[in-house]
């Protein structure tokens, strides 16, 4: 008994110091960080409010991730930064939305655009501050590589112009992806390359090659190349989708237990995405979300899952299917009608259109307000309505009457006589 007590009260000293060190390795920054940083430190940064729920949920995490790159031995610092008190470091950073996680190296700034995961974070923070392009030297290099992406995007053969652009695109793409060189004999002898130098994407058990003339722009190439065919996709995804200039398919399920009919619909556009890829490679992504409050939003209405949706994340719109989804006739004859415009798109971003779904959001959040707290929700409601009744009172308070206009004619006009009231008689 005298052994455990032990335990215990030598066990709470070593959570506090772990929890004590976990704290130690975030730094808070202020506006001088720009000039006291070193010219080649490399910066993982949370800017955050101290109002913001979000911010607050992240905090944890967020010295895990500072504490677990400590004991890696990595040169990623890590810091935080309060924009209601650093607003020129927020400004330098264009700090437009809260938590905001940047990574600086050399001077460049990245943007992390996946879910605020200690692993998502981990791997953006590993992926940036790490070379642009990454070399495998070897055949078990590039094996292990391959076990451990989904998609991997590699140039192959020695230094040439498209190896410059190569490098320039993946300065810019390094937050969403891994970019690597080899050279020709490190690569599966199944690998069959027209010439050298090229680039060439791994994924999906093959292999795409990029060709200037059929595929335009290596930049763009590689934003539509970059996703798997067919996946599962998350609000960030789908949101960073948005840059290749695909249509999304996307199959609407449950988050827990699924049943038969969206399984089924889930292996439909899944072998339709793997079996007619060269036809619809080059306009539509295929994936799967678990959960519809996303696209709720999207097309501001309830939707019953399972649902099958196509996105135009160029402008906000979307198609829906004319009938039912039953066999794989049907749902080509979906993405025909989209291709060839028989099947009209919804939605948008014109001006109806955002006020339309600004209007939804408002419904949506306090309706959920109202569910959860009622009286937070009567008060939210209250002062814009007290608000606007004050302003309608004080308008008609201020309004001029028939007798304050007579007065007025009085007033600048003393000479002009009075019409005198007779009363004449009939005769």
């Amino acid at each position: 008994m005298l052994d455990r007590r032990n335990t215990l009260l030598l066990s709470v000293p070593l959570v506090l110091v772990l929890v004590v060190s976990g704290f130690a390795f975030v730094v808070e920054l202020d506006d001088t960080f720009m000039e006291t940083r070193g010219a080649d430190d490399v910066w993982l940064i949370k800017f955050y409010a101290p109002w913001c729920t979000f911010c607050k949920q992240l905090d944890p995490v967020w010295h895990q991730i500072g504490s677990e790159l400590r004991s890696l031995g990595s040169l990623i610092n890590v810091g935080k930064s309060d924009t209601t008190k650093s607003t020129g470091l927020a400004k330098d950073f264009r700090v437009m939305n809260y938590p905001a996680i940047l990574m600086l190296k050399k001077d460049v700034k990245y943007n992390y655009p996946g879910p605020r995961t200690k692993e998502g974070i981990m791997d953006f923070a590993n992926r940036v501050a790490g070379p642009l392009v990454r070399s495998l030297s070897s055949v078990q290099l590039f094996q292990h590589a391959m076990q451990r992406h989904n998609v991997m995007i590699v140039y192959v053969g020695a230094t040439s112009p498209l190896k410059g652009n190569f490098s320039s695109v993946a300065n810019e793409l390094i937050v969403h992806t891994f970019f690597f060189s080899a050279s020709r004999d490190v690569l599966p002898k199944t690998v069959s390359l027209p010439s050298l130098p090229a680039v060439v994407v791994f994924k999906d058990g093959t292999y795409f090659t990029f060709n200037e003339e059929l595929d335009g722009d290596l930049k763009s190439w590689i934003n539509r190349e970059r996703f798997p065919n067919y996946f599962k996709i998350d609000s960030y995804t789908l949101y960073s989708m948005g840059e290749s200039g695909k249509l999304v398919l996307v199959v609407l399920v449950e988050e827990k237990g699924q049943c038969e009919e969206s399984l089924r619909f889930k292996g439909l556009v899944e072998k339709v995405a793997a079996d007619y890829r060269e036809i619809y490679s080059r306009h539509f992504h295929f994936g799967f979300m678990e959960g519809s409050d996303y696209i709720n939003g999207y097309v501001m209405g309830q939707v019953t899952l399972p649902f099958i949706i196509a996105l135009n994340l160029s402008n906000d719109g979307y198609f829906l299917p004319l009938g039912a989804m039953e066999t794989e006739r049907h749902l080509l004859d979906f993405l025909n009608g989209i291709l060839d415009g028989t099947i009209q798109g919804q939605g948008g971003n014109c001006a109806y259109q955002r006020m339309s779904r600004l209007i939804y959001d408002i419904r949506v959040t306090l309706t959920l307000v109202f569910i959860q707290a009622p009286l937070l929700g009567c008060l939210l409601v209250s002062i814009p309505l007290t608000m606007v009744a004050m302003f309608c009172y004080l308008c008609c308070k201020h309004r001029p009457t028939q007798s304050d206009d007579d007065d007025s004619v009085a007033m600048f006009a003393p000479s002009l006589p009075r019409r005198k009231q007779t009363n004449k008689k009939s005769d």
